[in-house]
Formats: C-alpha cells, structure tokens, sequence
C-alpha cells in the first residue's frame, strides 16, 4: 500500500497544527505537505523558533500523521532567476531556512516550484541564475540530508519531466528529484505523459493528485480549483502506468478548500473520486473499503 496524503491548503486554515494534523487523520490520510507559500503569514513559518518546532513535532507523534513533505512555493516571489540581486539572495536565504525546518520537524522532501522567474520577463540569464541558485541548493540541502524535488509546473520553464531531466543532467545529484503533478503534466499537449513517467521513474519523489484543464492555441488552461473528474487528466492510465513502472511512493491530493464552506465534503468527494481508483490497480488495500481506511487510521 502507499501513503495518501493531503496538501495543507485543502484543510480549514484557522486550525492548529494539532488540530490539523488530527483533521488529516480522522479524513483516512496518512500523511500531510505543508505549504510555505509566498505569503508573509506562511513565510513567518521558516522564523519559527525551537519551542514553536518542538510543539510541531509533538503534534506530529501524538497524532501520529507526519509532515513528509513541504511545498515551498515562496520562490514565485522571490525567484531563484530574478534580475534583482537581492531577491536571488534572499531565495537563498529563504532556501536555507526551509531545509533547516524540514531537518528539525522531520520532513524527507522539499517541493520546488519549476519556475525560473514567475512575475518577471524570463531570459537565458534567468535561467542561468536559476539553475546555478539551484545547485548551491542542492548542495546545502545534501548536507543536511533533505531532498529537493521539482514540481512539474503551470509554466513552459518546466512543463514536462523531459525538461527536468534537462537540469538534471547539470546538478548530478540524487538530492534533486522531480515531483510530477499529473494534472500539470497532462494539461500541456506537447506532453505524452506515459511517456514522461516512465522516462522519469527513477527521479520521482511524489505524486501530486490534481486535475485539470488543457492548454490550447486559444486557451490558457486552469491549472487549479478543476473538480476531479471535470478535467483533462486520464487518472486510470497514469495510475496504471505508474504501478506497471513499479512506482511505491506517497501520493498528495491537491485542493485549495481551505477557507471552503464545507472543507470536509470537498474532501470527501475528491476520495470518492480518486480512492477506488488507487485501490483497482494496487495502490490501496483491496480488502478495505473507503470507510474502513478512515476508520483504522483514526484508532
């Protein structure tokens, strides 16, 4: 069986992380990605002092649901490309205090966003910043024994993991890795996303649950907030893919429920959606019902 997680931003944002992490549980999660985002509300996260990380870890072994993983998505605002001298050097700054957080609360894999530049003119030289940022990362996160995955993206930078490979081949080390979301994956009609698993599949940390809409001539695609099942994404053939490839890492439902109305019913209808799909080809205990994995994890 793997792990299912779920992304912080699908759960009620005025909990605790005690009762977040509760809230994940009681959902039949095992596990949640939190998000450091390009707010100053969740970039204050990275400050957090030892008292402040110690009640987390806590949280974390009295629950008994873990934070594998963390989005660090901050980098859209200050980009490892940026122009700016000064926002590339606070990217690093931002960077080295992530994996000093992901070290003290136990967290194995930091997502990067793949962008170069997100707010600005994208250049060689932004990608050059980037990729030479990137490996000073690499290198600071191998010290500590974090790894650092891309995310396949909603931008042309890093659209396909064809294009991860790329940098790859720059930054030869198995601290970086790609994180494909197979909705971003999907959404671009250049892509053959069969064909980018399994050219990936040695690379691959975790998998993002998202659907989406395609990318055409006249359509910029909708890389978030796309029912499951509405979308473009061919969730039975990359499943299918991934388990012929022998793929056992977690995978992370992505939603945006947080400030929902009704957070839990969102949720529920995306494992309605999504869990008999991972439990037909191997992926959940075939003798537990959707109900029943809520129910054991909680006990």
């Amino acid at each position: 069986m793997s792990l299912i997680g779920l992304y912080e931003k699908a759960t009620p944002k005025a909990l605790s992380w005690q009762e977040r992490l509760q809230f994940v549980k009681d959902r039949g999660f095992d596990f949640i990605e939190m998000s450091i985002d390009e707010s100053d509300e969740r970039l204050a996260r990275l400050e957090w002092n030892q008292a402040q990380r110690k009640e987390i870890v806590e949280a974390i072994y009295d629950s008994g649901i873990k934070i594998l993983s963390l989005c660090l998505s901050g980098h859209r605002r200050f980009p490892f490309g940026s122009i700016d001298e000064k926002k590339r050097k606070h990217a690093m700054h931002l960077m080295e205090k992530a994996i000093d957080l992901a070290s003290d609360l136990g967290i194995r894999c930091i997502q990067l966003a793949g962008y170069d530049v997100y707010y600005e003119e994208k250049s060689l030289c932004s990608r050059e910043w980037f990729i030479a940022n990137l490996k000073e990362a690499v290198a600071r996160a191998s010290e500590k024994g974090v790894v650092l995955s891309l995310e396949i993206m909603d931008d042309p930078f890093l659209n396909s993991i064809s294009k991860y490979l790329r940098i790859k081949e720059q930054i030869p080390s198995p601290y970086l890795q790609v994180y494909p979301d197979v909705g971003n994956l999907s959404a671009w009609p250049e892509n053959d996303v069969g064909y980018e698993l399994e050219k990936g599949i040695c690379e691959i940390t975790q998998i993002h649950l998202k659907d989406t809409l395609a990318v055409s001539d006249k359509f910029r695609g909708k890389f978030k907030e796309v029912p499951f099942g509405t979308g473009c994404v061919d969730f039975d053939g990359c499943l299918r893919t991934l388990k012929r490839l022998n793929y056992n890492g977690s995978f992370v439902i992505e939603m945006w429920s947080e400030t929902s109305a009704d957070p839990i019913g969102e949720i529920e209808q995306a494992k309605a959606f999504l869990l008999p799909k991972l439990k037909e080809v191997g992926y959940l205990d075939q003798s537990a019902s959707i109900d029943e994995r809520a129910s054991l994890s909680s006990q």
